[in-house]
């Protein structure tokens, strides 16, 4: 027998699986049930797909068994076997010692704040096995490897560490043995494991059986006789394969909540499906799920993914990000192919024209889903409206990634991403605000670089208020690279008129207004905007008269040919290393505190002023200062001055 320690990240997972989830115990056997069922799914591929397991014989099943013990015999026992992969020493190490996701730490630090109140988190990051401590004091797991002789056990009490040892079993898969503690003793009952197979594992792709003790009593309550009985617990039916017009909501509830435990507290009830078969040339089955919340994962880099790759119903993968688009990672399903080989690999896979051609058509049919969906709301239909709102609150940066990743379907998501709009309640399309645009009106305005709050207080929006000109606000922090790269929307119709998306926050956006140079105004200037470039110095990459402010002093705009401040800091914060940027300063000619500078000579009080006047822009925008001591500095000393003057 050989001894092994727990790697720590084990240690820390055990202990708050064991002491701090105390609710909904039961999805341990859900857990214990799936990891079953891949192994069967891993062996049932390799029977067709590798030349050396062909001759195997191989008829998937997976086995649930208990033994109830008598008060103070012990403890009663619960058993899950199947006849999958199976595992050999050192996969039982490695599989149930060691956690190798990067993961791992988020999980931990999620389960630690959260595991009272959500259990499905289990499910989420992957980790299932380590769930049916919280019912057994000791675990022992059984397992030979398939086309292997020899059988190992690994037993652990859930505490330090584990051991393994060499086993008998008479043929490969795992059997996994729980020895119940108090709050288990519940779950050694025929009634209880049925109920549990049939809410959680019931469209499990193998059978599942249950064995028990069948018994008879007299009349005086004794057991008169018990024989063992075995039944199938599990419908087994593929789902997608099955007609619509057979199912209902409900199974797909169910069939959903099976399937992807990972989408967290939601799982139970998607936010909606999308249930294809085609026939033809190609001939596939596709059923997706679009989640009610947003995986955890979603904007990681090493998110998994949530379709599976089936064969002819012989499952066949559930790692390949590249079955849909990255934009559309948030969706969860099957694709079922009739035409694949059952042994493609996948370099294959990634060159695939079926495979090419099915996520073409998966994601197009998605597309027309989610624009429906949008149309209904539109029409009024109040539960489609609902849905609409949680779509977009959840998934509007996806689609917004398409936008610039996926130039064969920009036009159908243009039609999709939402924004907020300086002139209307809640998200608005790019068709609502072209419905909406005056009659000489050229470009699509919008503002970009922080969050929605700073945005509408922006100086650089008081032109555009004042001539009743809408601006979209682009609050996400991806817009300022998506809209530059799309540059331009098409109008939907049969005219297909192209209109330019401007950004207001650019050095020439204030000349699309419309309004006629202040020659006088301008020549009265130049000694004022003379004495502010003077100031800052290379602080700023020019000081112009601005067209565009009414009540405020200041604003900065980028030039046309550089980055935002605002992106410069995202890039700088992700350590991109983005180049320096300078902003350029707009003032307001009429503003007291510009026209002050006028007569001023004082070139310490022009430093002030000027710096005041470039800070201030700043911060309004939502940017940090890289010096708040001078900034705080200037303006004592300005109202110190005004103080000694008054």
């Amino acid at each position: 027998m050989a001894q092994h320690q727990f790697q720590t990240e084990v240690s820390q997972l055990l202990h708050l699986i064991i002491h701090s989830l105390y609710s909904n115990r039961e999805i341990f056997l859900r857990e214990l049930v799936s990891n079953a069922s891949d192994a069967l799914d891993k062996l049932k591929y390799l029977t067709v797909a590798e030349d050396a397991y062909k001759g195997l014989s191989f008829e998937p099943r997976i086995d649930v068994s208990f033994v109830k013990a008598e008060e103070g015999a012990g403890p009663s026992r619960l058993s899950i076997s199947d006849n999958g992969i199976g595992m050999n020493e050192q996969d039982l190490i490695e599989s149930l010692g060691t956690i190798a996701r990067s993961g791992t730490k988020a999980f931990l630090e999620r389960l630690a704040d959260e595991a009272r109140r959500d259990s499905n988190l289990i499910g989420q990051f992957g980790v299932g096995f380590y769930s049916a401590f919280m019912v057994a004091d000791r675990i022992e797991v059984i397992s030979r490897k398939a086309l292997e002789e020899a059988a190992w056990k690994w037993s652990s009490d859930g505490a330090s560490g584990f051991e393994t040892e060499s086993a008998e079993r008479e043929s490969q898969g795992t059997e996994v043995i729980l020895y119940l503690n108090a709050e288990g003793e519940e779950y050694a009952n025929r009634w209880s494991i049925e109920d549990i197979v049939k809410r959680y594992s019931n469209h499990v792709a193998f059978p599942i059986y249950l064995t028990y003790d069948e018994k008879e009593y007299d009349d005086k309550g004794k057991v008169k006789s018990s024989k063992s009985k075995t039944e199938r617990i599990n419908s087994g039916t593929a789902l997608w394969r099955r007609p619509k017009s057979e199912l209902k909501e409900e199974d797909y509830r169910e069939f959903y909540q099976n399937f992807d435990p990972r989408s967290g507290p939601d799982s139970g009830e998607p936010l909606f499906h999308v249930h294809t078969r085609a026939e033809g040339t190609l001939e596939y089955t596709t059923l997706f799920f679009i989640p009610k919340k947003a995986p955890f994962d979603l904007y990681h880099a090493d998110y998994k993914p949530g379709v599976k790759l089936y064969v002819k119903r012989v499952f066949i993968t559930d790692d390949d990000k590249d079955l849909l688009p990255v934009w559309l990672r948030f969706v969860r399903g099957i694709i079922d192919s009739e035409d694949l080989p059952l042994n493609v690999s996948r370099e294959i896979l990634q060159q695939n024209k079926v495979l090419a051609n099915i996520r073409n058509a998966s994601v197009k049919k998605l597309l027309s889903e989610f624009k429906a969906l949008a149309d209904r709301a539109a029409a009024g239909d109040a539960e489609a409206r609902d849905q609409w709102e949680t779509f977009i609150g959840e998934f509007n940066r996806p689609l917004k990634e398409g936008l610039y990743q996926d130039w064969g379907n920009r036009e159908a998501l243009a039609e999709l991403v939402r924004f907020k709009s300086s002139v209307v309640e809640g998200w608005t399309s790019f068709a609502d605000y072209v419905s909406r645009m005056k009659g000489d009106q050229k470009y699509i305005y919008y503002i970009s670089g922080g969050d929605e709050r700073t945005l509408r207080a922006s100086p650089l929006l008081e032109a555009y208020r004042a001539r009743d000109i809408e601006v979209l606000i682009m609050d996400s922090e991806i817009d300022d690279i998506v809209i530059p790269g799309m540059g331009r929307y098409r109008k939907p119709g049969e005219n297909q008129e192209e209109l330019e998306l401007r950004a207001v926050n650019r050095s020439g956006a204030d000349e699309e207004l419309g309004e006629e140079r202040d020659k006088g105004a301008e020549r009265e200037a130049r000694p004022v905007i003379g004495k502010i470039r003077k100031a800052l110095g290379d602080r700023v990459k020019d000081v112009k008269l601005s067209r565009r402010l009414r009540d405020s002093p200041s604003c900065i705009v980028a030039d046309e040919n550089d980055p935002t401040m605002q992106m410069a800091q995202m890039l700088k914060a992700l350590g991109q290393g983005a180049p320096e940027v300078k902003p350029i300063l707009e003032v307001n000619g009429e503003h007291p505190i510009v026209a002050r500078l006028k007569d001023l000579e004082d070139e310490e009080a022009i430093a002030d002023i000027a710096g005041v006047l470039l800070d201030q822009a700043l911060l309004v925008e939502g940017l940090k200062l890289t010096d708040p001591a001078d900034f705080v500095k200037r303006l004592n000393r300005l109202l110190a001055r005004d103080a000694a003057a008054s």
